[in-house]
């Protein structure tokens, strides 16, 4: 399932309907396509990379794995049909980061997909292969995933992959805007990881 990258040791995630390939600075243009599926730059409840930021957005990431702290992704759908014209399109982005290899612990974030990649097997699939690689390969012991307290989408969504709340952390950074945001944590542990993955496995065989 994995082959790894030569220039950063960083692995492709390949499943049945998508690919997760490592962030490289040639994405950029199909990242800002991918954005502009919704023009979700304009969203308030998350930061997603616009023409006038996908420069910064793509450093910053890059530096974050030079420094052995990020695995930045781009989302590829991989469609049985290609007809369709949706196969080997990036329609997305995410990562690990606050990788703490000490402690056996990292966070999933960063995820947004374009409009048209939403409600369906996309997210699913790309969050499984990512907690597949962090507790089957990384060992990790937990894995906490991040969002907004008002995203009420992004707090469902995380809730269905099997993640559990564990509570509020007030003010825990400064959006864009300059919003104090409250942000809602959870996480999957090791000992949850077997059920977690169970269920996952049968979500997407349905």
């Amino acid at each position: 399932m994995n082959e790894i990258s030569a220039e950063s040791m960083q692995p492709t995630l390949s499943g049945t309907f998508v690919e997760l390939r490592p962030l490289r600075e040639e994405h950029a243009q199909a990242l800002v396509d991918a954005a502009a599926d919704g023009q979700l730059w304009d969203m308030k409840l998350t930061v997603v990379p616009g023409p006038a930021t996908i420069g910064t957005y793509i450093a910053t990431a890059l530096a974050g794995r030079a420094a052995g702290k990020v695995m930045p992704f781009v989302i590829v759908r991989r469609d049985k049909d290609e007809s369709n014209g949706l196969a080997g399109r990036i329609v997305g982005s995410t990562r690990f980061w606050k990788i703490d290899r000490a402690n056996r612990k990292l966070e999933i974030g960063h995820t947004w997909l374009g409009a048209s990649a939403r409600r369906s097997a996309v997210n699913t699939e790309a969050k499984y292969l990512l907690l597949c690689h962090a507790f089957d390969v990384m060992r990790c012991v937990r894995v906490q995933f991040t969002t907004d307290e008002l995203n009420d989408t992004s707090r469902a969504a995380i809730l269905r992959i099997g993640a559990k709340l564990e509570g509020i952390v007030r003010h825990e950074r400064i959006m864009p805007d300059g919003r104090k945001r409250n942000s809602v944590r959870f996480s999957v542990i090791d000992d949850e990881w077997p059920a977690v993955k169970a269920m996952l496995e049968a979500k997407l065989a349905r």
